[in-house]
Order: C-alpha cells, then sequence, then structure tokens
C-alpha cells in the first residue's frame, strides 16, 4: 500500500470519527481509492479544481458522504456530477441504491466508467446528456445536486425527472435563504438540514424539495 493510501486512509479515519457514520474498511479503502483515481486523472483531465488529495478527501468525499443518512429512498440521479460527485461516494456508502450519475462532458462519463470498473461499482450508471434532455427509463425517487446551480434553476432543469412522490436534494454552503424566498410555485420545502462536518470549514445544508401535486 502506498504512503499517500496510508495518510489518506488515517486522515479519513480522523474526520470520520466525530461523524455518526458506519463505514465498513472496504468502503473506506474504496473511497480513498476514488480519491487516488481523481488524482491520477486529474493532470490530464482536469476534473476538480481541487489538487491536493488531502483537500479532496475532506471537500469531495466527507463532504458527500455525510448525505448518505438521508438517503432512504432506492433510485437516485445525481446531476451535473462532474467526475462522480456527491453519486460516487454515495453509492459506496450505498451498494443497495442505484444512481444514474449525468454530466454533459464525455471525459467525465469516461471517468466515471473507469472508477466503476477499477472500485467494483455495479450500481452507478455514468450518463452523457444534458439534465433538460435526459428521459429515465426507470422512475426516479429523488434529484441530487452539489455545487450545480441555484436552486430555482435547479427545479427548472430537472422538474422532469421526479413526480409528486420523488425530492430533489440539494447540497448547499450557507443557508440560501435567497433561493428559499424564490423558490418558484408548485414546489415546497420540506426540510432544511444542517451537516456538521467539523473537518470542513463554513457550513454546510441539505435542502429536500418536493413538488405540490
Amino acid at each position: 500500500m502506498s504512503d499517500l493510501k496510508t495518510d489518506l486512509l488515517s486522515a479519513l479515519d480522523k474526520a470520520l470519527s466525530p461523524l455518526e457514520l458506519i463505514v465498513s474498511d472496504q468502503q473506506k479503502h474504496q473511497l480513498v481509492d476514488y480519491v487516488l483515481m481523481i488524482h491520477k486523472w486529474n493532470k490530464a483531465y482536469n476534473l476538480t479544481s481541487v489538487r491536493d488529495p488531502q483537500e479532496m478527501l475532506i471537500k469531495h468525499i466527507v463532504d458527500s458522504i455525510v448525505v448518505a443518512p438521508h438517503l432512504i429512498k432506492k433510485r437516485y440521479i445525481d446531476v451535473g456530477t462532474g467526475p462522480g460527485l456527491p453519486g460516487i461516494p454515495l453509492s459506496i456508502m450505498h451498494p443497495d441504491k442505484h444512481f444514474v450519475l449525468l454530466d454533459s462532458l464525455g471525459k467525465r462519463v469516461r471517468f466515471m466508467k473507469q472508477a466503476a470498473f477499477e472500485l467494483g461499482l455495479k450500481n452507478i450508471e455514468p450518463v452523457q446528456s444534458r439534465v433538460e434532455q435526459y428521459q429515465s427509463d426507470l422512475p426516479l425517487d429523488g434529484v441530487l445536486s452539489r455545487a450545480f446551480a441555484s436552486i430555482k434553476d435547479m427545479l427548472h432543469w430537472c422538474q422532469h425527472l421526479v413526480d409528486s412522490q420523488g425530492e430533489f436534494l440539494a447540497l448547499k454552503g450557507q443557508l440560501p435563504e435567497q433561493e428559499i424566498a424564490l423558490l418558484p410555485d408548485g414546489f415546497e420545502m420540506i426540510e432544511s438540514i444542517e451537516l456538521s462536518i467539523p473537518a470542513l470549514e463554513g457550513q454546510r445544508h441539505l435542502l429536500k424539495i418536493r413538488k405540490v401535486s
């Protein structure tokens, strides 16, 4: 095992210790291997502006997996997923759920397919498409978005993806009160959850929104 991988596993343990998350050794190895893959491919593919693997671990991995306890349904779509964030870390945490990972750039989708192969992930479906053109063959339970757009834009572009039974889950930093105030007609905020991540500076929130039938 490389020194970098050993260091990252140790850093992950430290970041997880104050959190109430159950993460198996296998999942920890998969999460760290995913960081190492991004780090390796980043040089040629420019997958993320975060260059330091230790920083990636906190800003991308821990920041994604804190959402895991709030995913209670089966089929999710991660829109504007980039290299697979938060979808791939969440798929590692939830091997029993299915994640469609949507991005418009082919190089990112190629990376995600390689990640699925190398990490042994059977529950992700990387798709190259613009979100407004994508139609799912099977009903989706939730739309995940992390740094994709404003809430208003997210709902506008993604409203065709779920019915009134489905949820929109937006990962945000500070509570975007102005965006919430501008929630379009036909949608309601179900819940705003403050996510505690001691290793990460600043606030994190998960907003749950649904269509009003």
